[in-house]
């Protein structure tokens, strides 16, 4: 099965690879695992400021912020996951990359780093789920 986990470093990306972790039929090496995180863009004025370099350097080195301990929490428990990573919006870009990717299934916590006005369900799952053809499943 091919299964792209969606991360942000959040609690609930901690969540969503615990309860990987406990179901077998889920987190297992015959399974090919994608991990993807995406950056929220900077201001059109900030990118101006400080330049190309330093903005992609900068996007870079937050991506493996986040991306890095969960390639390690993987590879602990004999799973080696492709990583990648996007700027913009989560939502549309997860959508679009699970569909695009011809995943089996797209695994993610059910919120992430937003506000508290999005209590029941986080506004990217909300956005992924809106917008996604691919079986998604969403740890709480």
């Amino acid at each position: 099965m091919k299964i792209l986990l969606a991360v942000d470093g959040s609690r609930y990306t901690k969540k969503m690879l615990a309860y990987l972790a406990t179901h077998a039929e889920l987190f297992t090496p015959s399974n090919d695992y994608t991990v993807f995180t995406v950056q929220p863009l900077l201001p059109p004025r900030a990118r101006v400021v400080v330049g190309k370099e330093i903005v992609d350097t900068y996007y870079a080195e937050e991506a493996e912020k986040v991306l890095a301990p969960v390639s390690k929490f993987l590879l602990r428990h004999g799973i080696d996951a492709k990583s990648t990573w996007k700027t913009g919006r989560a939502g549309e870009s997860i959508a679009k990359l699970a569909q695009d990717g011809r995943f089996d299934m797209l695994i993610m916590g059910s919120h992430g780093h937003g506000t508290l006005a999005n209590l029941v369900m986080g506004s990217v799952a909300t956005q992924v789920l809106a917008n996604c053809k691919v079986p998604v499943l969403l740890v709480r």
